[in-house]
């Protein structure tokens, strides 16, 4: 996902924050139903999975503010869980529920370095602190690449 151009106001920022939550709704909506869904789930992929659930809370959380102090709306974990339960294959083995996660989790990533660049090369005054929101999306997108090196490192203990 390339953003491709610079962050000029407070609804285009709203918006890209919100596609930010969206994506954390996803890998919390796709980790829970691996969660409930599959048997073939030992202590290792599960603790990976409740993770990836508080994670993408906690990170949905951090934006919501965000968006919040933008004066717009988030968009609600209820509408996305449908949505991605209608795609849902509930007969994944181990490795899809790895590959699964890893491109949930690369995509957010993806993302959030992408915001980040169109942020760097913006010189547009939001209505919310500079610092605190790229201080905001450096964590999440640090803690996406974390997932990402404990997800590969999972799969490569596989093999």
């Amino acid at each position: 996902m390339s953003l491709g151009q610079r962050v000029g106001d407070d609804h285009q920022l709203a918006r890209l924050l919100q596609i930010g939550v969206v994506l954390q709704e996803v890998v919390e909506a796709r980790a829970r139903k691996h969660l409930e869904s599959s048997e073939a789930i030992d202590a290792e992929l599960a603790t990976l999975l409740e993770d990836a659930v508080t994670q993408a809370n906690h990170h949905r959380a951090r934006l919501e503010t965000l968006i919040a102090d933008l004066d717009a709306d988030s968009v609600d974990y209820e509408d996305i869980e449908p949505l991605v339960e209608a795609q849902y294959q509930a007969d994944q083995d181990f490795d899809d529920i790895l590959y699964d996660q890893l491109c949930n989790v690369e995509t957010a990533y993806k993302f959030f370095d992408d915001l980040l660049d169109a942020l760097e090369t913006s010189d547009t005054d939001f209505g919310v602190d500079h610092e605190e929101l790229v201080s905001v999306l450096e964590t999440l997108r640090e803690a996406e690449a974390r997932g990402v090196e404990t997800v590969t490192d999972l799969m490569e203990a596989q093999e």
